[in-house]
């Protein structure tokens, strides 16, 4: 099937200048069997880059490890696996995830999370490419790769001593540090149709974003990145019926931070204070007495006099105010200018 226009290379979507970063990034990585390093907040999907990483050049399995999980006195074991009587409960040899990894790519998720008590072992895996088993006498000789990813601040953890130092630099021999999606915005649409064919295919409600809600969508800051966008979208397709999707509709957080940008956006038109205000709107004054009026007041007054400005044509007003044709119209209606 062909690509979208759009690009989804290595499983990352998008066309931003960091998306396009970490793609070259991805490649050079996938021409070494070095450790790497993955950095960035949760949500920006730091499994689907060292799945890229991995794919770009497979070889062996890639086995996810959820360090996080790793806890309690069976953690060694499930990581190293262990001898029959090793332990109380020991009936039989088991195979840890590091023999699965064997000839392939171990993927060390929220490696900020791995107890001390296995980071020493980790070390030696990365140093001398070695581990044994519980219970075992015998070392056992790997070739295995190592991802490692984390939102922490592992400097930070070093200086409290929560990550030991030695593995730090161990890791960190190629790193690369996910951008937020806030810092990517422009790939928002991109993602939307993404997940969206996602969802269909998982034979979900399919729906259409109003332009007001993709206007949103865009300018939200996505405080847990892609994966938080995905959830949406599934929330959407779930709950709503196949059909356009309005503003009424998304989950409040959403609704509530386009509320607050477009009275900010409106607000900040009749400031005389806003020099780059002033350029849009150079006639735009308050003929009022009083030094402060209200918001509703003063989004009136800026729409009036933007549509005074543009001799009603409400596409370049909209623009001058910085928002939608869809939201003017509305707000138009409200304040009894339509």
């Amino acid at each position: 099937m062909p690509q979208p226009a759009w690009g989804c290379t290595h499983g990352l979507v998008g066309q931003s200048p960091e998306i396009a970063k970490v793609r070259r990034l991805i490649e050079k990585a996938s021409r070494n069997r070095l450790p790497v390093l993955l950095l960035g907040e949760s949500g920006t999907g730091k499994e689907v880059v060292a799945r890229g990483i991995y794919n770009a050049n497979p070889r062996g399995q890639f086995v996810p490890i959820d360090c996080g999980s790793l806890v309690g006195t069976l953690m060694e074991s499930e990581l190293f696996g262990h001898t029959k009587g090793s332990f109380t409960g020991a009936v039989e040899v088991k195979k840890g995830l590091l023999d699965l990894a064997e000839g392939g790519t171990a993927f060390f998720d929220e490696i900020g999370d791995l107890p001390l008590e296995l980071q020493v072992k980790l070390l030696r895996l990365l140093q001398e490419s070695e581990y044994r088993a519980v219970g075992s006498l015998q070392w056992r000789k790997v070739d295995i790769r190592v991802i490692a990813a984390t939102h922490r601040d592992l400097r930070a953890e070093v200086a409290a001593g929560r990550f030991r130092q030695d593995l730090y630099y161990r890791l960190n021999v190629f790193s690369m540090r996910l951008p937020a999606l806030r810092d990517r915005k422009e790939d928002v649409p991109h993602l939307l149709d993404h997940f969206m064919e996602l969802a269909a295919s998982a034979g979900l409600s399919t729906f259409r974003p109003s332009v007001e809600v993709i206007e949103a969508l865009t300018c939200y800051d996505w405080p847990g990145n892609v994966r938080e966008l995905k959830h949406f979208v599934d929330r959407m397709a779930a709950m709503n019926s196949e059909g356009v999707l309005h503003m009424a509709d998304v989950p409040s957080p959403i609704q509530n931070f386009q509320a607050s940008r477009s009275l900010q956006t409106l607000a900040d038109s009749v400031d005389p204070r806003a020099n780059d205000c002033q350029t849009l709107l150079p006639e735009l004054t308050l003929a009022s007495a009083f030094p402060v009026i209200s918001i509703p007041d003063a989004n009136r007054q800026a729409i009036f006099k933007a549509l005074a400005a543009t001799n009603g044509e409400r596409g370049k007003a909209a623009a001058m105010l910085g928002i939608s044709r869809t939201t003017l119209f509305r707000k138009m209606k409200q304040y009894k200018l339509a």
